[in-house]
């Protein structure tokens, strides 16, 4: 295919958006459920606490004991009882009676306050022991009444939300030993090229090292996906053919580097049409990966990305990042995004959006952003430091200093992010 024709970067995305759909789910043990989507909405069964309980150390006690108590008429209350947390007490506090509890405890029956152990004073009598106060406590102090957490019947989560530590407690609160989730999508990778070489080579005049399939891994992991490595593939047609026929009979999504773009050796969009794939796009208005292909073949995804990893490292982010999310059941498939202002001015304007490596600092109120590097497809270093993609609008005209910009923020945006 020698001519292609580039469609803008938000009707690519929404071809991608457009096409994509949740996987299948599965019940998985709650200690393996972290960072994977809910499949089913989480409903508690019962309140929280689902008992009155003792929100400190000390006293239970009837409120209505302590109306009169000031410093100059303290009251004393018999104590009857003590309980730790996880016990239940055996009596019931009657009038000016008292039971000793700790944090966590179900408050007895017949009391509705909570004496704070440092605001009373216990002293003995005949061998009975009694508590003093010198204030009134108000009904329902330091107690966490039932439900006041959660309700019987709330949703907890909702389906499509990505577990973390919080609803990994909640789970666990609610005795969710099994949790029905997503599945995760498995990636295949091919990295094409007859001029790369394994990580562990030698370098050689005219060659270089294999670092997309790394970049890309790391890229899928952290979408909760799970990457297969299938190989370097030389500029041989038909053996890229077999390779990738086979290896789309395993994956759900597969995707290759190098070979995109309309040289000798670019065999993607020939390999797309042997297979009898639909090819939603193979030419975006973009810099960098204008070249990028995308095609799907029944269920399955191909996508065709560039070598360069600057162009590999956008593309996927751009265009597999939401199909990927879409699959684990996310319900916020995309990067976030923000208006941030340039700290520098764009000399050089490009008919196509770019999207430029940048690092975004918050400075008061104002995100400010700069870009990173040098702006060329091939240049990886500026992946270093990049929490944030600069979008850069099509066009002739310069951009000044001052002026906002869209950025994209990176799942690494901690990364240098700095408040000044």
């Amino acid at each position: 295919m020698s001519t292609r024709t580039p469609i803008p970067v938000p009707e690519a995305i929404s071809r991608v958006i457009e096409k994509s759909k949740a996987g299948g789910t599965e019940r998985v043990q709650l200690k393996d459920t972290i960072g994977r989507y809910l499949a089913e909405d989480i409903v508690a069964d019962h309140p929280i606490p689902h008992f009155n309980r003792s929100a400190f150390d000390g006293f239970a006690i009837r409120s209505d004991d302590t109306l009169e108590a000031n410093f100059e008429n303290p009251i004393e209350l018999k104590l009857i009882e003590s309980i730790a947390a996880g016990q239940v007490a055996t009596k019931e506090v009657g009038s000016h009676e008292a039971t000793r509890i700790m944090t966590g405890a179900q408050v007895p029956i017949g009391a509705d306050a909570i004496l704070a152990l440092e605001l009373s004073e216990t002293l003995e009598k005949e061998g009975e022991v009694w508590v003093r106060l010198n204030r009134p406590i108000p009904k329902g102090t330091h107690i966490s009444e039932k439900g006041e957490d959660v309700q019987e019947g709330a949703i907890l989560a909702h389906k499509g939300r990505r577990i973390s530590a919080g609803e990994m407690a909640m789970l666990a609160m609610f005795g969710y030993h099994e949790v029905q989730v997503y599945k995760q999508p498995i990636v295949g990778i091919f990295v094409t090229g007859t001029e790369l070489l394994p990580v562990e080579a030698e370098i050689e005049p005219g060659k270089i090292r294999n670092s997309n399939s790394y970049m890309l891994e790391s890229q899928i992991k952290a979408l909760g996906g799970i990457p297969q490595f299938y190989g370097l593939l030389p500029d041989d047609f038909e053996l890229c053919y077999r390779e990738i026929n086979e290896a789309l009979k395993k994956v759900d999504y597969l995707i290759t580097t190098g070979g995109a773009s309309v040289g000798d050796f670019d065999y993607v969009q020939d390999i797309v049409a042997k297979l009898g794939a639909d090819t939603l796009f193979n030419k975006i208005a973009m810099r960098p990966g204008s070249v990028t292909t995308v095609a799907t073949l029944g269920d399955k995804w191909i996508f065709g990305l560039s070598g360069n990893p600057a162009a590999c490292f956008v593309g996927f982010e751009l265009f597999a990042r939401p199909v990927l999310r879409t699959f684990s059941g996310s319900k916020a498939p995309h990067l976030p995004r923000s208006k941030a202002r340039l700290s520098h001015a764009i000399k050089k304007p490009n008919p196509f959006t770019r999207f430029t490596r940048a690092k975004a600092e918050l400075q008061g109120s104002q995100v400010v952003v700069s870009s990173i590097g040098v702006d060329k497809s091939g240049i990886a270093s500026a992946l270093v430091e990049a929490n944030a993609l600069l979008v850069v609008p099509g066009g002739t005209r310069e951009l000044k200093e001052g002026e906002e910009l869209e950025i994209i923020w990176l799942d690494r945006y901690e990364e240098g992010y700095k408040h000044v």
